[in-house]
């Protein structure tokens, strides 16, 4: 694993892919964090970069930094609440789209091992009896010659869990520096894991509204 370097895109800045009177949704890039963290140079993320032309954008969910793909913001308090509940309640549908080392040869399946933080090694987390529950659910879409793209609906939401759940099957998502081994990590210039689409029920009309962008790599 390398010490954390943040060197956020800055091209485009913003990728918005919708907006109306209560959300914003975008494509956040890879390299780029969700909200700020700590360290005052981390200050520059999707949330900060959204306030700048929408002051009142909240936060209501998060993708890791170097994962990209869709994401959506509240612009008020009621768009917000109405929304972490359905995260919350496991009504929103996500997929993600994942390119791992190796050939997984069983075409589709369900992990389900629970997830804990790994306390030696923050903030890293592990598969854990006593942890969280945490299910995803796989299917293959393409063999490649050292690789698998494979396709991903988790159920539950943990902290980095289709990196942990992978790593568990023994196919590291390339280019992951934080669960994969040395080749993994030569293996692309950045994380292989796309939030391609994302659907949930819009707080105000109460329609199923659904966003995507398609994965790249």
């Amino acid at each position: 694993m390398q010490i954390f370097e943040y060197n956020p895109p800055n091209l485009p800045w913003l990728d918005i892919r919708y907006q109306d009177r209560d959300i914003i949704v975008i494509n956040k890039p890879s390299g780029l964090l969700s909200n700020p963290g700590i360290a005052a140079h981390t200050f520059d993320c999707a949330l900060t970069r959204l306030q700048q032309i929408e002051p009142k954008t909240i936060l209501v969910h998060r993708l890791d930094c170097a994962t990209s793909g869709i994401m959506v913001f509240a612009k008020n308090k009621k768009a917000e609440s109405h929304i972490k509940t359905q995260f919350q309640n496991r009504l929103s549908k996500k997929v993600y789209i994942a390119e791992v080392m190796g050939k997984i040869t069983q075409e589709q399946g369900c992990i389900n091992f629970a997830i804990a933080a790994n306390k030696d090694k923050p903030p890293l987390q592990k598969v854990c009896e006593s942890g969280k529950e945490a299910i995803t659910a796989y299917k293959v879409l393409e063999y490649r010659e050292f690789s698998t793209l494979v396709e991903l609906k988790p159920t539950t939401g943990r902290t980095h869990q289709l990196r942990v759940h992978l790593q568990a099957l023994g196919h590291p998502i390339l280019g992951d520096d934080f669960y994969g081994n040395k080749a993994c990590e030569e293996a692309a210039s950045r994380l292989h894991l796309h939030a391609q689409s994302l659907e949930i029920i819009h707080p105000y009309t109460q329609k199923v509204i659904k966003f995507i962008s398609d994965c790249s790599f």
